[in-house]
């Protein structure tokens, strides 16, 4: 009985886990901001906005001081650390494949704090995130990963 519950309960987490990068979750127009500038605080706007988590985003900061420009996106209402995890790699993918010189992503959640860098994601997924032209293509990848917590946890170690 003790085995039945866990199978389930760790499915449940998996489909959870998979149904992040949803396209229902994802506005079907964000593409058309492929090739942005991290300096074009309209564009970075939208398409935080759109991902998933959107409407839990409290506010962003971009870098542009210096180079490797990056950006803070500050999160409350989003909690546990496997959902902060996949929503964290879900929309550094997109924002990495979408905007041209962005090079980190710091993710402040209520009780969590990832960086991501562009470099360690695409070796992670072992493909250059910039040569993706459709949100199906991108969320197809993303849930392929996703769905690996022992690969999850190993980008973030």
């Amino acid at each position: 009985m003790k085995k039945l519950i866990s199978l389930f309960f760790f499915s449940l987490l998996v489909l959870l886990l998979l149904s992040g990068c949803d396209s229902n979750n994802v506005n079907n127009d964000i593409f058309k901001y492929k090739g942005s500038y991290i300096g074009d605080n309209n564009a970075v706007g939208d398409i935080v906005s759109h991902l998933p988590g959107g409407d839990l985003l409290q506010g962003f900061e971009l870098k542009t001081d210096t180079r490797p420009y990056g950006m803070i996106l500050i999160y409350q209402g989003i909690k546990g650390e496997s959902f902060v995890k996949e929503r964290a790699i879900c929309n550094a993918t997109f924002i990495f494949a979408l905007i041209q010189n962005v090079e980190w992503i710091t993710f402040k959640f209520e009780q969590q704090e990832y960086e991501l860098t562009k470099e360690n994601l695409q070796d992670w997924y072992g493909k250059d995130l910039s040569d993706f032209s459709s949100e199906n293509e991108l969320r197809e990848l993303t849930q392929n990963y996703l769905g690996d917590e022992s690969k999850v946890n190993q980008l973030f170690n």
